[in-house]
This record gives C-alpha cells, structure tokens and sequence, in this order.
C-alpha cells in the first residue's frame, strides 16, 4: 500500500504542463504512438504523490522537451519551473512502440521535478535510487501483483551491490546517514542487511 493517506486525486495539484517537440525526427512519431502526453504526465505526477512526495512540494510548471541528443533524459530547473529533456535518439533506438519504457522514464524525471538534493550533500545514487523506486511502484507486475515491478527496462534486475548507495523531504536539511534511523528506526547498514536478505527471499520473482 502506498505510504501516505491522502486526499483523493482530483484534489491534488497538477503542474501547468507544455510541450515542445524541436525536431520532427522518427522518435517523434514513436513517442506520440505509444503515449498520450497529457494523460502520461498525470500519471506520472499522481504516482510521485502516491509513493513519496506531498502537494507542497509540486513545481507550478513542467515543460516537456522532445529533441535530438546522446543520453536518455534528464530534468534541471528551479523548485517552481521544471524543464525535462527527453531524447528522441533514445526513443528511435527502442525500434517498436515501447510504451513502458517512455512511461517509466517519464515517471522517474516527473519525480526528479518534485525532489530536493539536502543542499547537494545527497549522494547521486540515492538521488536516482529514489526516482526509480517511484518508477517500480507506479504499476504493479500483473502476475504478481505484490512485487511492483513497475516501468521497469527489461535489463533492469535486483542486485545486492557492495555499498548500499551504490544504484540508482530534505529541502531544508543537510543529508546525513543518520536520516535513515530518525525516520525508519534503523541505521542505513541495517536497512540494506534487511534489502539483500528480501532479495535472497524473493530471488525467484522475475520483473516481468
């Protein structure tokens, strides 16, 4: 279930949303025949409320750019305006109509709009750790339905790494490990103990 308990979605606050498609390359045209920009973005903006974040957080305005460049997306801006880039390169190279994968990249820059960095000292990993686990929960895996599996690439595999930092509301506050234990009641290298023996537990459950 999600984390919070709010109110319900028609009364949450939506981004003013704009589009700018810069060039008419063959992404373009996968990109508007696999999704449906307004109702993508509400989803997206509604999954960032559900699993982490609060209407006091959301920007006023998200523009959306599709244009050419080596990458996948990224978003930059400032906490009223978001801008997120989107590579129509990127899109080309799916070949097929790949809805999810644009839905779920979608969704994890849609939760880069509503994040704070504790004033640059959060680690990146932890940063884009955060966007894909919104990303996961956004849909859950229709054969398993309690293992979100989400918008998730199909490369995309759980992974005991060697740090806990090592993968993909501190507006106010410098990052410290010690947040870990002040919200979830446990230090940082406990709570991965705990991640790497669910993965063990649940190594049979595919993404997809």
């Amino acid at each position: 279930m999600p984390p919070h308990d709010f109110s319900p979605p028609s009364t949450w606050k939506i981004p003013n949303f704009m589009l700018r498609v810069e060039d008419s390359r063959p992404g373009a045209s996968i990109f508007f025949d696999c999704v449906k920009p307004k109702e993508v973005f509400k989803l997206a903006v509604e999954a960032s409320y559900t699993w982490l974040y609060t209407p006091l957080m959301a920007p006023t305005h998200i523009t959306l750019v599709l244009r050419s460049f080596h990458g996948v997306a990224y978003t930059f801006g400032t906490h009223e305006t978001k801008e997120i880039n989107f590579s129509l390169d990127w899109i080309k190279s799916l070949e097929a109509c790949s809805q999810d994968e644009i839905l779920g990249v979608l969704v994890h820059e849609v939760v880069h709009c509503y994040q704070y960095n504790a004033k640059n000292t959060c680690p990146g990993g932890l940063i884009e750790g955060i966007a894909d686990i919104v990303r996961l929960k956004a849909k859950p895996d229709k054969f398993y339905p309690h293992f979100h599996a989400g918008f998730a690439p199909p490369h995309w595999r759980p992974i005991a790494a060697e740090k806990w930092d090592a993968g993909g509301s501190m507006n106010d506050s410098r990052y410290g490990v010690e947040l870990f234990e002040k919200v979830a009641g446990e230090s940082v290298s406990s709570l991965y103990t705990l991640y790497c023996e669910h993965l063990e537990q649940t190594s049979k459950i595919p993404y997809t």
